[in-house]
């Protein structure tokens, strides 16, 4: 770790990094899926999915900044490899073998929903290792995926 005058104490910071490292990974990997659903997405609404996606995939480099310079100003060093991230995600894999705009919105939720979760979890956790900042980063984030997931679940839902 780098040396900082944070005053959290090391083994706070330490502990914290890794949580933070760990939801980095699962962000890193929730980008790459948001992507691929961007590329691929086909059907009768194609533009509405892929600009929504695109969209969706600028907030969550967003969410993935904020979680590395967290990291860094801890005194930790952000671990974003993609070597990393494949082993460490908790995120499934994201099935390459689909295309139609259901399918996309069904595969593009359950990432959504699995991260968010994730980063749910991750608020008692950095509150309960001692750090209210990191907890409230992880707090803004659930905002903002849960948001996104509404948004992708609407084109599931039908009317009522």
């Amino acid at each position: 770790m780098h040396r900082t005058k944070n005053d959290l104490t090391e083994n706070v910071r330490k502990n914290v990094i890794g949580l933070l490292n760990a939801r980095l990974a699962d962000a890193v990997d929730l980008r790459a899926q948001v992507k691929q659903a961007h590329w691929t997405v086909r059907g009768p609404s194609f533009i509405g999915l892929h600009e929504l996606f695109d969209a969706i995939a600028a907030r969550v480099i967003e969410h993935v900044d904020e979680i590395a310079e967290r990291i860094t100003a801890l005194g930790g060093v952000p671990d974003g490899t993609v070597q990393t991230v494949a082993k460490t995600t908790k995120l499934k894999p994201y099935p390459t073998d689909v295309s139609s705009g259901p399918d996309t919105v069904e595969a593009l939720s359950s990432a959504l929903a699995t991260f968010g979760a994730q980063v749910r979890a991750a608020i008692g956790e950095a509150d309960e290792m001692g750090d209210a900042d990191s907890a409230d980063l992880f707090t803004q984030i659930s905002r903002a995926i849960d948001k996104d997931l509404w948004f992708v679940e609407a084109h599931a839902q039908a009317e009522a």
